[in-house]
């Protein structure tokens, strides 16, 4: 007899979210080293999907899963599934970005607080035996204008830690009013282009924001400014940064996303790499990470408890309709 209740877990995710599935009467099946095709075969049963972005799910690979009712993926974004072809079979879809919201928030003042301070080139001549005091002044966070582009849960732990600093914090969310306070300005996209010193982008990837900072945005500014992207690759066009920083539109960019990423995010180097990734890798005045802004030890944890806790709660109240 076919369990009716097997979870697919696609992708390795922290233990406690099978540990919390499994003690309510789920059976985890571990596809993690399937292939696309014994993935496929295995989706005929399942009654849930976990994943983070090992592949694609669109209607030709949903379309077998006859019984299923969930998927849930291990982070923020919902790109890399079919969300219209989920609606219409009504299957739910949850994920987790306050499981990592802390993360992004933390790792974007570091990156930050690092381009400014020139800490990772100072870091590195010092290593070699340069000692070049003047070559590394750095340059103080306070008194700058900070525009902040999405204002959920990413964009908003953020501006939460930028706090402790004498900054103004200007926000421009397309989809969202009525949150400004004491400290965050609810702002117009044009009031960040004349005002911002520094622009921190904290979106989803789809049609409306894929290639959102191109050259006709970076030209748009009052001021040279510093960029920061931790939320997806294709929301910078790297061609038109990288025009950007060689006209001195830009001071600088922290990047730890990168438009050129793959689904594996392991064969990102065996691929063909354009000559402006090449300019990146070589400016003091970028600061790249490999998509690691959410992936801490903590938030590793956070990740799935929180997955586990939205599927718990949506089972308990649906278990008669399953």
């Amino acid at each position: 007899m076919v369990n009716k209740r097997n979870i697919l877990f696609i992708d390795s995710v922290h233990s406690i979210l099978e540990e919390r599935l499994t003690s309510k009467g789920f059976l985890c099946i571990d596809g993690t080293k399937m292939s696309r095709d014994e993935i496929q075969r295995e989706l005929h049963d399942s009654f849930g999907i976990i994943i983070r972005a090992r592949f694609t799910l669109d209607e030709e690979f949903l379309s077998i899963a006859k019984n299923l009712k969930f998927i849930a993926r291990s982070g923020s974004g919902l790109e890399n599934i079919d969300q219209v072809y989920c609606k219409e079979r009504n299957i739910k879809l949850f994920n987790s970005p306050e499981g990592n919201k802390n993360a992004v928030a933390e790792h974007a003042l570091g990156m930050l607080l690092s381009l400014m301070n020139k800490l990772t080139q100072a870091n590195q001549q010092v290593k070699e035996g340069i000692w070049d005091r003047e070559g590394n002044r750095g340059e103080e966070l306070d008194g700058k204008t900070i525009g902040i582009i999405g204002y959920g849960n990413n964009g908003s732990a953020f501006a939460k830690k930028l706090r402790g600093f004498d900054v103004k914090i200007l926000v421009y969310d397309k989809y969202k009013t009525g949150f400004g306070d004491h400290f965050v300005q609810e702002c117009t996209l044009q009031a960040i282009f004349q005002q911002a010193d520094i622009v921190s982008f904290h979106i989803p990837l789809n049609k409306e924001t894929k290639y959102f900072a191109n050259e006709l945005f970076f030209n748009s500014f009052n001021k040279p400014i510093r960029l920061l992207n931790l939320s997806r690759g294709k929301i910078v066009n790297t061609k038109d940064l990288v025009l950007g920083l060689k006209q001195k539109k830009l001071i600088g960019a922290c990047l730890d996303v990168l438009e050129f990423e793959t689904k594996s995010f392991e064969s990102f180097f065996e691929q063909h790499l354009p000559e402006e990734f090449q300019y990146l890798i070589n400016s003091e005045n970028v600061l790249l990470s490999p998509h690691v802004g959410g992936w801490t030890i903590e938030s590793y944890f956070k990740l799935s408890n929180v997955l586990a806790d939205k599927i718990l709660v949506w089972d308990e109240q649906n278990l008669e309709k399953h």
